[in-house]
């Protein structure tokens, strides 16, 4: 498939070179489910999709920031779709505000099962994170 094609979405596009702004939502990660990654039922922990989405978060503050960051705070996760052991995750995040010191970057997870086109919305949470300078406190995000 290639950029235009009626079955690629603007997701699948390039990433924008740069870095992000408000609004960009990008592909920050896409993995597979894996069996270590389960809980007693054979489903994919939640924990683990958790902090998958936190990490595709720390990856676009880290652009935003231009440097090291810290979250701070994970609000509105609800699971709405379990993940099974071989779907394919897909993690797309989008600043929705950047501040002084701190961001606020929204990840939606989506899952795939091999083989298959149909794609499915696991959860989606909003993750705040602030930037931080070498000795851990608090700096401006956007440096000259």
């Amino acid at each position: 498939m290639q950029p235009g094609d009626p079955a690629v979405t603007q997701s699948d596009q390039p990433e924008p070179s740069g870095r992000p702004d408000e609004g960009d939502r990008i592909l920050a990660i896409r993995t597979v489910a894996m069996p270590a990654d389960t809980n007693p039922a054979g489903d994919i922990f939640g924990g683990w999709l958790m902090s998958q989405m936190d990490l595709a978060a720390g990856n676009i503050a880290a652009l935003i920031s231009g440097g090291r960051s810290a979250t701070v705070a994970v609000d509105g996760m609800q699971f709405l779709s379990p993940v099974k052991v071989g779907d394919e995750v897909s993690l797309y995040a989008e600043a929705t505000k950047i501040g002084r010191t701190s961001m606020r970057i929204h990840v939606e997870a989506w899952r795939r099962v091999r083989h298959h086109e149909e794609r499915v919305k696991v959860t989606d949470a909003h993750f705040t994170f602030v930037a931080l300078d070498d000795a851990g406190r608090p700096r401006a995000v956007r440096q000259p």
